[in-house]
This record gives structure tokens, C-alpha cells and sequence, in this order.
């Protein structure tokens, strides 16, 4: 994350073991690992449950990347994040991903509930969602996203994809 933040793509790949592209260094992906680093800095435990690339095939295809925004809080709730490149979107990438993410969750035992948190104008994410037992809770601001639609599925009761 430091050289992404540099704007080292070469640097940031060869740590990550695989080709990162420009959507890794844009001004939106520098914020989140500027966000993403002051947090591993403050509770190093919480690297684990941080974003990583989404990478297909046996190619190492990397088409965005994806994580959770921090480990299970003191209810065992985990919100998730994934994001897509322009050029990979629509292409079931995204679903993918958010299968991962509820894959890896449920397997935790600490984790009870799994939110995510999404722009009422994000059409895709809201489609990506449907279908694995979200439901509304609720909104919430964020700084950096504007207004967010709030939707929770208990980790035990995620449909299969």
C-alpha cells in the first residue's frame, strides 16, 4: 500500500506477487490505502481483514480488489468493500468477490452479521447484493461516499451462490 500511495505500480506489484494497473494508483484508491494504512498502524492485528487485490485465473488477472473495512466489532459485525475496474465491470466480478468475502465471514466464528454500506445511486452494487439475503437497516453518511444505504445478512444465514 505504501508504494501504491508512491505511485509505484512496479514496486506495489512485485510485493503483491502480481500486475497491478493505473486503477490501483487513482486518487480514490490512494485514499483508501492512506485510510487503510493509518488503521494497520493503530492495531497491526488488523491487516488480516484488510483489502487485498481481486485477482482471476491462472494468470493473475487483477480486476479490483476487495476486503472487509476492519475485523468483527464487539457484536461481530464486519462491513465488506469490494470494487471493480472500469475495464472488468459487468462481468460478474464483483458477485465474485462478494462471494469470497461472505465465504471467508462465515467461516469466522467470530463474525455474526455482515454488513454492507452503498450509495442509493450505486445501481450495480445494489444488484451485486440481491439475492444473498441483505436486507435494509438503515442509512448512514460518510465522508468520503455521501449518503449510504445500510444492509445486514446474519453470517449464518448467507444463501449459497
Amino acid at each position: 500500500m505504501s508504494a501504491l500511495l508512491d505511485g509505484d505500480l512496479s514496486a506495489a506489484s512485485r510485493v503483491a506477487g502480481v500486475s497491478l494497473t493505473e486503477y490501483f494508483v487513482t486518487d480514490r484508491a490512494r485514499w483508501l490505502w492512506q485510510f487503510r494504512l493509518a488503521q494497520m498502524a493503530a492495531d497491526p492485528g488488523q491487516a488480516r481483514w484488510m483489502v487485498r487485490q481481486a485477482v482471476v485465473g491462472d494468470k493473475g488477472l487483477v480486476v479490483g480488489h476487495a476486503g472487509f473495512h476492519g475485523p468483527p466489532d464487539e457484536v461481530g459485525m464486519v462491513e465488506i468493500g469490494y470494487s471493480v475496474a472500469p475495464d472488468f465491470r459487468r462481468q460478474g466480478y464483483a458477485r465474485s468477490a462478494l462471494i469470497e468475502l461472505l465465504r471467508r465471514a462465515t467461516a469466522e466464528t467470530a463474525v455474526t452479521t455482515v454488513r454492507a454500506a452503498i450509495s442509493p445511486d450505486n445501481v450495480a452494487s445494489l444488484a451485486t447484493i440481491s439475492g444473498f439475503g441483505f436486507v435494509e437497516v438503515g442509512e448512514q453518511w460518510d465522508e468520503e461516499d455521501g449518503r449510504e444505504l445500510v444492509f445486514e445478512v446474519p453470517a449464518r444465514r448467507v444463501p449459497p451462490a
